[in-house]
């Protein structure tokens, strides 16, 4: 049976008119301080909203009811062919990117990744530091609508299990989408908003504010300086995107559950608390070990900790300082918890909490059962038991997610990169995590010299790792076009 791509298509063109509107943002800006890209966005706006009104209009009868197949094509060229214009306005820029840089640094920002191949950022014009944010800001808020709304869905590494809270039938998707997508929305303005108005008090200037906020928000990591974050020096600053890159980390549906008056649903959710729980306990050993071993002072120490510790675990990709230089242990525990990522339904990348819970008790499950094999043990979550079909779902994710970072990685390694580069590289695009580990593409370094084969493979680790992996690796079996 052949694929009705109308749906999929009026989607896409829904959202390159959002995504062209959005453009109009940057270029009001370079308009007002008349800077001359502000032509190049309104030309980049042009093209995205016109081809996107188009394939709107030609496919207006397509909305309603989507297929399994449908979806899972939708989800995987929705982040494509965004990326694909959102690169139009860094191709076309005062820097002249080529193809391959733009379509990085899109894929890059609108998967809320952070790695970037722009250097000057201290000297660029403020429409562009500013779309940078714009796209991060967005794909964040794409990430948790389409985690809400279409995953539990496609029944993707356990995430059905949420199916319940978010959407019962696909005959909702569209409906009950849209009241979610809008709730989600006033949420994350107001945050952005607050916490904008709080740098800009801290020290920061309107846009360099404005900047920090879309990107601590989203957790995507983009600055408007080459040192990041610690351009400022300011240990105040540190702190409000620590508090702001913690919250991003946190299902955004239990913001709206307060708001409703439920406030005790936030620390009540196990995989709040098993994140706050690792956030602190990494905090405390990474501070440990720069008190004792680096000689920092207890205070820097704690400093620099928390706040690369949370930007690494949600996949911000902020850096304070050059954490490559703090030693092996330092720099091991930032490898491995690159893989750790935020809750279900927040805009954090990396291996969601829930997966490591699940993963938890059925291994606990099954070491009792080993001693008492006559037992009944039921792993639970959040006080539900765990059906093997959600067990067996999250255990295939975590073998197809080390398969892939381990193709991504010889990959990179027969392209040249040496072990270490090729290796954080790997867990850096397939986390979203945004810098990776070594000279080259640390944190005080970028993604600039790599070859573009390594780049395009970036961009597909990238792609891979925000789509939760099968989404994307599905729809390139037989099977799936067969069925």
């Amino acid at each position: 049976m052949l694929i009705d791509f109308r749906p999929i298509l009026m989607t896409i063109g829904t959202l390159l008119v959002i995504l062209a509107l959005g453009m109009l943002v940057p270029a009001a800006v370079d308009f007002f301080v008349n800077n001359p890209d502000w032509r190049v966005f309104a030309g980049s706006a042009s093209i995205t909203g016109f081809a996107g009104g188009a394939l709107a209009f030609a496919n207006r009868g397509g909305e309603g009811r989507l297929s399994l197949q449908q979806a899972f094509l939708l989800t995987a060229l929705v982040w494509v062919v965004l990326t694909a214009f959102a690169a139009l306005p860094f191709l076309f820029c005062e820097l002249h990117l080529s193809v391959t840089d733009a379509f990085f640094e899109a894929m890059s920002g609108i998967t809320t990744t952070g790695s970037t191949v722009m250097i000057g950022l201290d000297d660029l014009p403020p429409g562009l530091l500013l779309w940078r944010a714009v796209l991060q800001w967005l794909g964040g808020l794409g990430i948790i609508v389409m985690a809400l709304s279409v995953l539990p869905i496609l029944r993707i590494g356990g995430m059905q299990m949420f199916r319940v809270e978010a959407f019962e039938t696909e005959g909702k998707i569209v409906s009950r989408a849209t009241q979610l997508s809008a709730g989600i929305s006033i949420v994350m303005i107001f945050l952005t908003l607050v916490l904008a108005i709080a740098l800009s008090l801290a020290g920061m200037t309107v846009l360099e504010a404005a900047v920090h906020a879309m990107t601590t928000i989203a957790t995507g990591g983009y600055s408007t300086s080459d040192a990041s974050v610690g351009y400022f020096d300011s240990a105040l600053i540190e702190g409000l995107i620590t508090v702001g890159m913690i919250m991003g980390g946190i299902p955004f549906v239990l913001y709206l559950k307060i708001i409703r008056g439920n406030r005790r649903g936030l620390l009540q959710d196990s995989q709040v608390r098993w994140y706050l729980s690792i956030l602190f306990c990494v905090t405390m050993a990474v501070a440990l070990w720069l008190w004792l071993k680096d000689d920092f002072a207890l205070f820097q120490a704690l400093r620099y900790s928390s706040f690369n510790v949370v930007s690494i675990m949600t996949g911000t990709g902020f850096a304070s300082t050059d954490y490559g230089l703090w030693g092996t242990f330092a720099v091991g525990v930032m490898f491995f918890l690159m893989f750790v990522g935020g809750c279900y339904g927040s805009t954090a990348c990396g291996i969601k909490i829930f997966r490591f819970q699940i993963l938890f008790a059925a291994a606990a499950a099954h070491i009792r059962r080993l001693v008492q094999p006559h037992g009944v043990f039921t792993p639970m979550f959040n006080r539900n038991p765990i059906s093997d079909e959600v067990i067996n779902s999250v255990l295939s994710y975590f073998v197809m997610f080390g398969a892939t970072f381990s193709v991504i990685t010889l990959g990179l390694n027969l392209l040249g990169l040496d072990f270490v580069t090729a290796m954080s590289g790997a867990g850096t695009a397939m986390s979203n995590v945004g810098p990776g580990l070594g000279p080259v593409i640390g944190p005080a370094g970028n993604f600039q010299s790599l070859p573009d084969a390594a780049k395009w493979l970036l961009i597909a680790g990238m792609l891979v790792g925000r789509l939760e992996v099968f989404t994307v690796l599905v729809i390139f079996t037989p099977h799936f076009w067969r069925s």
